[in-house]
């Protein structure tokens, strides 16, 4: 069934075009990225370009330049795009650094690492809500989509499940000492 959207014949002329001018813009994706996945990037978008502008694309000969063309431009937004993330990146690197809290003062606190990896992952996301995002009861129910008792009741299984590994009935200074805990 014809998609009434599309153009009589414009399907047909981009699967002609796609096809006799495939292996040229590859190779030129090929010979100007670093990676698989940017040329594959390049090409989907260059002929993404292409089906959207179809009108544009000359017929013959000249289609294939238009599409170098069309390329060449893909191939320069990528560039800026990597040269953001990579700015970003960097800047990301050096907040992160500055803001990375010292290591806890607990002489137990690989012994608190091992017995937190030990809980079961719905122990660990509760306790790390609690400790590490500093979240309330019903914020913790927010997240986890239940109830504020279930929230509470989770969080207090959690800590006593993690003061029993710890051989500890005081959960305080276990908590203290988690919170200091690298993210």
């Amino acid at each position: 069934m014809r998609d009434p959207r599309v153009p009589l014949g414009a399907r047909d002329r981009f699967e002609a075009l796609y096809r006799a001018c495939y292996p040229a813009i590859q190779r030129y994706a090929l010979r100007r990225t670093d990676s698989v996945d940017d040329v594959a990037d390049v090409i989907a978008e260059t002929f993404l370009a292409a089906w959207r502008r179809l009108d544009d694309v000359p017929e013959g000969d000249a289609a294939l330049l238009w599409l170098y063309g069309a390329a060449r431009r893909v191939l320069a937004n990528h560039r800026r795009g990597e040269s953001r993330r990579s700015a970003l990146a960097a800047r990301l690197r050096g907040e992160l650094a500055v803001r990375q809290e010292p290591a806890s003062a607990d002489p137990r606190t690989e012994e608190i690492r091992a017995a937190f990896a030990a809980l079961n992952p719905a122990y660990r996301e509760v306790l790390a809500l609690a400790t590490w995002e500093g979240l309330t009861g019903p914020q913790i129910a927010t997240v986890l989509g239940c109830s504020n008792t279930a929230a509470r009741l989770r969080l207090h299984k959690a800590r006593k499940r993690l003061a029993r590994l710890l051989g500890t009935t005081d959960e305080t200074p276990v908590m203290t000492s988690l919170s200091g805990e690298t993210r």
